[in-house]
């Protein structure tokens, strides 16, 4: 069998995939979708009959809910069975963190501690350390937390005050600092502590036991949403840390963190497209119930709109998210070959995917604050209530956009680092820029091709040139200032966004139909159809934002009409596709695409 051709991070700009190269959700195995399904039914177990009591900050009932799960093995599923996990891969891994994000603020502890709490000892620690405390976290035994946030270091995380020193003996690093924004920090029983040795310039990171003497935990945040999790201050007052614990390297903290944050920006990716499943699945119960006017919402035009765009955005984020999960599962079995340890593959291979991270982190997250809004909407005055889920979702959702880093900086994170990548030699990005710069006054449409596939790969390929255009003129006229000029980069980010999960989406499609015939297509490629025409409109905006900011009055016209054509797409009966997609919503009263 022919391998599977992979992109490098931040390459899809200058290159393309066929269909048969790329994951798509269709293709989950049977264990995948069982530990799916084990996931499913803890939440409706342990997690749905309890939400009033954990939305009231009960600490020790969502602890002791946390301890169940482990000891059913959902906390070990991305852990090496050698530290009692189940050593799954990267997409199933993704797969357990959707179904878990429609817990709500359970989703938040569970995902804290199996993530930030865990992993960093994992990927970094020694073996004695993950054999001490690895072993035990995987199994729900102690609790994890991650502490990296302080009064004065949020986004600018290396400029943290929090302090260590040897002491006298050599024996212990004496930890000294305030923390905030904890997650789990109410019961975690270990936590990753950020702080600079002495006068260092970067971070370092140490395993702190948090019974020791000097730890002190602050009472819980009142909090918008996510009330369930424990969210509080830690102090550290002289806390004598063994030098054994120290993680990883003096000075490798700062490194510790970035990649942590990378794999929780992908992990994110997945796990809000759990709960807007959920809030699709609310909204559309609710408007098959719901009479106005002697009939049903469902059957109101402007309710079908909402449902049916609710599901076309999280078919999308769907299709990107499992895209870059098969890629990265591929690059760490890479590593794995050539010798890497297993801690560090795993990382190296998350966090090689930078670009794609933060594509998925703002997109995904924005998707989903999209979908609750609606499902309140379509809920009227009920979805005001605190009786009812979506209001719950609502005020969870918001902090997806703000932790993991905010979407801002996450949006310059997509330029940035795609542009890193290709000074690197990683890709040809500014090569093939000037190139297409080059030939403004040659730009076309292209050619239309008889396959309808052909078309969709044509758009996306003007889209991606419309990229290059908008990255070769901003980087001529600002040069080493570009940085500076956020707006601009914004606008190149969410150009960026909407071409790779425009092209995930075309490609799972196409893929989808290759294994099921072209009969069972048709509404996917309703879905196909609206995303792509609604793509090339946002792309065009934010394209020509970008070149009346960069380009002087003699440019602006010539680039202007290149970033024109090059987002021109066949009209579509936009009404009559989003049509057929509400109603297989609404008559299967669930999301099932």
């Amino acid at each position: 069998m022919e391998p599977r051709k992979t992109l490098k991070s931040g390459e899809f700009l200058v290159e393309k995939l066929d269909a048969k190269d790329i994951f798509i959700p269709e293709e989950f195995n049977e264990e995948q979708r069982m530990i799916a399904q084990t996931c499913q039914d803890f939440l409706n177990t342990e997690v749905y009959p309890n939400l009033e009591k954990i939305d009231k900050q009960d600490r020790e009932l969502v602890k002791s809910i946390l301890k169940k799960s482990g000891e059913l093995g959902l906390m070990g599923i991305s852990l090496p069975e050698e530290y009692n996990g189940f050593g799954q891969s990267f997409v199933t891994q993704m797969l357990a963190a959707e179904t878990i994000g429609a817990g709500y603020s359970f989703s938040v502890a569970f995902m804290a501690h199996c993530g930030i709490g865990t992993l960093p000892i994992m990927y970094y620690g020694t073996e004695q350390q993950r054999q001490k405390y690895v072993t035990r976290l995987a199994t729900g035994e102690i609790l994890g937390a991650y502490c990296l946030t302080e009064p004065g270091a949020g986004s600018d995380a290396n400029a943290g005050k929090t302090n260590a020193h040897l002491s006298e003996d050599g024996k212990h690093y004496i930890l000294n600092g305030q923390k905030m924004w904890i997650t789990n920090a109410g019961f975690a029983d270990i936590q990753t502590v950020f702080a600079k040795i002495d006068n260092d310039r970067v971070l370092s990171a140490f395993i702190v036991e948090t019974d020791l003497p000097g730890v002190v935990i602050g009472p819980d945040e009142h909090k918008m949403g996510i009330k369930g999790s424990s969210t509080a201050q830690i102090f550290y007052n002289d806390v004598k840390v063994p030098v054994e614990n120290l993680l990883g390297n003096r000075g490798e903290g700062f490194r510790i963190a970035l990649s942590i944050l990378h794999m929780g920006r992908i992990k994110l990716g997945a796990n809000v497209l759990g709960a807007a499943k959920k809030a699709i699945n609310d909204s559309v119960r609710y408007a098959n119930e719901r009479k106005q006017f002697g009939v049903l919402i469902s059957t109101f035009g402007a309710i079908k709109h909402k449902l049916a765009e609710q599901v076309i955005r999280t078919f999308a984020a769907e299709s990107a998210n499992y895209r870059v999960s098969k890629d990265i599962d591929d690059l760490i079995e890479k590593y794995k070959s050539e010798g890497c340890d297993k801690g560090r593959a795993t990382i190296d291979g998350i966090s090689h995917y930078a670009v794609e991270a933060a594509i998925l982190k703002v997109y995904s997250s924005e998707v989903l604050d999209f979908v609750i809004d609606e499902a309140l909407q379509i809920h009227g005055g009920m979805g005001y209530s605190a009786e009812m889920a979506v209001e719950k979702g609502y005020r969870d959702s918001r902090i997806n956009r703000i932790f993991e880093g905010t979407n801002e900086i996450n949006r310059l994170l997509v330029v940035d680092t795609a542009m890193k990548r290709a000074m690197k030699g990683d890709f040809d990005l500014f090569g093939k820029a000037k190139e297409i710069y080059g030939n403004l006054a040659d730009i076309s449409e292209g050619k239309s091709g008889n396959d309808y596939y052909q078309e969709k790969t044509r758009y996306i390929s003007n889209f991606k040139k419309a990229v290059l255009i908008a990255i070769h003129g901003a980087s001529a006229k600002f040069e080493k200032k570009l940085v500076q000029e956020q707006e601009v980069l914004n606008n190149i980010a969410n150009m960026i966004m909407e071409v790779y999960v425009s092209e995930s989406l075309a490609l799972r499609v196409q893929k989808l139909e290759s294994l099921k015939g072209s009969a069972a297509i048709g509404l996917y490629r309703d879905i196909l159809d609206v995303y792509v025409y609604d793509a090339a409109e946002k792309i065009r905006k934010a394209a020509l934002d970008a070149v009346y900011s960069v380009a002087s009055t003699e440019e602006a016209p010539v680039l202007a009409k290149a970033m024109e054509t090059l987002t021109r797409v066949a009209g579509v009966n936009v009404k009559d596709a989003r049509r057929r997609v509400a109603d297989k919503l609404t008559e299967d009263n669930v999301y099932k695409f």
